[in-house]
């Protein structure tokens, strides 16, 4: 048997870029008063309810099977976007 050697890890310095943060399970979305939901998952927040609402019908048109909501934080109330049938 061979034994192995010892091997050396060369790294750079100063030449690092920052790493972007990503929202998911590990980081929540900042609390605006307007939070998007798909399928009961918060996935970000709005200051006002027509951007949120603008956003979540984008999300309806490209996928109608989900169910997409604006979640108002301070009144608590939830309002589920759905598509005008033509």
């Amino acid at each position: 048997m061979r034994v192995r050697e010892k091997t050396k890890t060369i790294t750079k310095k100063g030449l690092e870029e920052p790493e972007q943060e990503l929202l998911g399970q590990r980081k929540r979305p900042e609390k605006g008063q307007f939070l998007l939901q798909v399928d009961r998952q918060t996935k970000t927040s709005y200051a006002t309810y027509e951007a949120a609402e603008e956003a979540g019908l984008v999300i309806k048109k490209g996928h109608p099977i989900v169910q997409v909501a604006v979640y108002d934080a301070v009144a608590g109330a939830r309002k589920i976007i759905e598509l005008l049938k033509s």
